[in-house]
């Protein structure tokens, strides 16, 4: 969900929050990264066929929202086929896409309302619109770019070659880091994991190019390529920047080898999943020792951050490797270390040379995307990413009413109620944890569509002839302001999301639910579907959110949000018993070739996507009642109706290298297996499609179930 992993600071949108899917990462200009994509899903090929014992639906939706089904593929055989298969068929991955689903279909059609909005703001600005209009505008001057080459960057250029020597590097990253382009760590505020009510300064791991540290130490065929490519492309960015082709190669030799050593000290993202690894309160003083190196108070000072006390070192072992980077590297290299991520982060605001050549490793390479996308569609999503609750006030005008938000919120009380019931069936919880899991859930904070309050921008500058100019001062101006929180009380509510996202998270140290209307338009919310429909969909998203509340990171929460064990030492272990059911089921998933999805790396989302279906399907259960649930639809009934509305918004497909670099680097698993591996644990789906003990979408005695 956050903006980058190498970001100098660390923005809003990147707090501690667990979301319904993952997010590739960008640069400086956040969205408009050519690497960006909307969710992180992926698919294996086409149906195929299979023999059926079992009564399969026609192929024909039976109501609102719901997909063609295939009849050659049963339901009990592979559901995510069954249901899904007629979809990928017809909407194969657009060429300017790594993969293709239901959900960027959906942030598609809410691109094309923020476009027509953007387009209106241009045309006819109005004082509420001027804002956006011209920040649309600036970023599609193609042409001004174009004229202007790398004259806006060279300031940023100059005053990283005007170094003299490794003392003055520490107000220069803080300038860096203001403007969004990464470097060396990251610095920021978060709410304090043993005091929710209050920010505190946080400094964590950062400085990399590639999307993860096992990219860089993995010795496998794959990485092997990839590193070579990311290298040949750091080589082209310094040619397009001015370096003959020898110089460039030493400089691409350079940043590759300070980006090793820096991979190399930090934390894995399995380890990072346990938020107790990321909480070392050190006082300053201790922290500085770390890395003596950097003058850190120059650079909180710098940034205008108020001399701290004490802060939170996510990762004390990585600034004990940063100070072996910072005094093993000449400065000539650090030089060139801080050109490469200043090229990299402002790339898609630069001549188009430079943006070909960022798509080229970023979007092909990487993603494996065949073409670059559209300018506009670009240009709209870094809109978005710089002034979304401006924009989102427009678009929620346009889709989101009152009567979507109170049924929003009945569904939620629905199956909020229906968890509330559901621990005392648990017969592996004792009484006393049950008692405290209840308090958690009803502290639940619920946020439906929209902010109370929205941000003000006012103090932001932005100009119609400016694009690099707009997208580093509106990272200048989100810095300041999560920096303005540290040392003062959490405001609770904040967003983490822009209302046009397609997505969903929650967030433990708020204890907060948050639904942006943008997911809430079809086939997630299908406001003319039925009950069941809608409950298999975005009723297994709010499930799926609340039950990350008592996942495995999620449960080491209290109600209040602080870092807190309410656990008893044998709840604790029966839970995390049951969670190891998860790791081995989905551990043995093949991504793609000799990839294998990480058990491990996907625990909290595999557990909240079975805890979320059951808990949105006893929600149904309590709405409808025995008389709504026997109704027939179409043939289907409410309970059959409800699976595939689940299936239906995972529908999608995704290229090999999107598949690799999703099992790699993702939380979430892929779209089958969030599909068939939550379906094959549930015996109401065996039940509803009358499947065999034996069929494969049922795991009978090796079904997981933690809630």
């Amino acid at each position: 969900m956050s903006r980058n992993s190498s970001k100098g600071a660390l923005s809003r949108r990147a707090q501690s929050t667990t979301s319904l899917t993952g997010a590739a990462l960008g640069g400086m200009l956040g969205a408009f990264a050519v690497a960006l994509t909307v969710a992180g899903t992926a698919v294996a090929a086409g149906p195929t066929q299979v023999a059926q014992s079992q009564a399969v639906p026609k192929a024909q939706p039976p109501a609102p929202g719901l997909p063609v089904l295939d009849p050659a593929v049963s339901p009990c055989q592979n559901f995510f086929l069954h249901a899904c298969g007629p979809w990928i068929k017809a909407h194969p991955i657009p060429d300017d896409q790594s993969r293709w689903g239901s959900f960027n279909l959906l942030a598609e059609d809410n691109q094309a309302l923020l476009h027509d909005i953007l387009e209106a703001a241009v045309k006819a600005p109005t004082p509420e619109t001027q804002k956006i209009g011209d920040y649309y505008k600036a970023c599609m001057d193609e042409a001004g770019i174009e004229a202007k080459g790398l004259k806006p960057l060279e300031p940023v250029l100059s005053g990283i070659q005007g170094l003299k020597d490794k003392k003055a590097i520490a107000p220069l990253l803080a300038d860096l880091h203001r403007q969004g382009i990464g470097g060396l760590f990251r610095f920021g505020q978060q709410q304090d994991f043993k005091d929710a009510t209050m920010a505190i300064a946080v400094v964590d791991q950062g400085g990399l190019g590639l999307p993860d540290r096992d990219f860089y130490l993995k010795d496998d065929e794959r990485s092997t390529k990839l590193r070579d490519a990311y290298v040949a492309h750091v080589q082209k960015m310094f040619e397009l920047a001015g370096s003959k082709p020898e110089e460039a190669a030493k400089k691409a030799a350079a940043v590759m080898k300070i980006e090793t050593a820096l991979a190399d000290g930090s934390m894995t993202r399995v380890m990072r999943r346990q938020p107790e690894n990321r909480y070392n309160m050190k006082a300053f003083a201790d922290f500085t020792a770390l890395a003596p190196s950097i003058d850190w108070a120059a650079y909180t000072a710098a940034l205008g951050v108020p001399p701290q006390k004490d802060l939170n070192v996510a990762n004390p072992a990585f600034f004990q490797k940063l100070e072996e980077v910072v005094k093993a590297t000449s400065l000539d290299d650090l030089k060139t270390y801080l050109s490469w991520h200043a090229l990299r982060g402002a790339a898609p605001m630069l001549p188009d040379a430079f943006v070909q050549e960022n798509f080229n490793f970023y979007g092909k390479a990487l993603s494996g995307a065949k073409q670059i996308r559209p300018r506009w569609k670009r240009c709209v999503a870094a809109t978005d990413n710089a002034l979304g609750e401006d924009l989102g006030q427009h678009y929620v005008e346009k889709v989101f009413g009152p009567d979507h938000k109170k049924r929003m919120l009945s569904m939620v009380a629905d199956i909020q109620s229906a968890f509330h019931e559901k621990m005392g069936t648990l017969e592996w919880m004792s009484p006393e944890t049950q008692t405290k899991a209840r308090e958690k859930l009803a502290a639940v904070q619920n946020k439906i569509g929209y902010p109370d309050q929205w941000l003000d921008y006012s103090l932001l500058e932005v100009k119609p002839d400016d694009a690099l100019g707009n997208a580093a001062r509106a990272n200048a101006f989100e810095t300041k302001r999560d920096l303005d929180k540290i040392g003062k009380p959490v405001d609770r509510g904040e967003w983490f999301m822009t209302p046009p996202t397609v997505n969903a998270y929650y967030s433990p140290a708020f204890n907060d639910i948050n639904f942006p209307a943008g997911i809430l338009r079809p086939p997630f919310f299908d406001f003319e579907a039925d009950d069941a429909y809608n409950y298999g969909a975005i009723g297994a998203v709010i499930g799926h959110e609340i039950t990350h509340g008592f996942d495995d990171q999620g449960r080491k929460f209290d109600a209040k949000g602080n870092l807190s064990n309410w656990w008893t030492e044998d709840d604790a272990k029966r839970f995390t018993e049951r969670a190891q059911c998860l790791v081995d089921q989905y551990g043995s998933y093949v991504a793609e070739g000799d990839v294998k999805q990480n058990g491990e790396l996907t625990l909290g989302e595999n557990t909240a996507d079975n805890g979320g279906l059951r808990l949105a399907l006893a929600g149904l259960r309590k709405r409808l009642g025995e008389k709504g649930l026997a109704e027939k639809v179409g043939g289907l009934t409410a309970e059959q109706r409800f699976f595939y509305g689940w299936a239906h918004v995972w529908c999608a497909t995704a290229r090999p290298e999107a598949r690799v670099l999703q099992a790699k680097t993702d939380p979430h698993s892929l779209p089958e297996y969030r599909v068939n591996g939550t379906v094959s644990n549930m015996e109401d789906f065996a039940k509803a499609f009358n499947c065999k003990p034996t069929d494969p979408m049922v795991r009978g005695e090796k079904a997981c179930r933690v809630w």
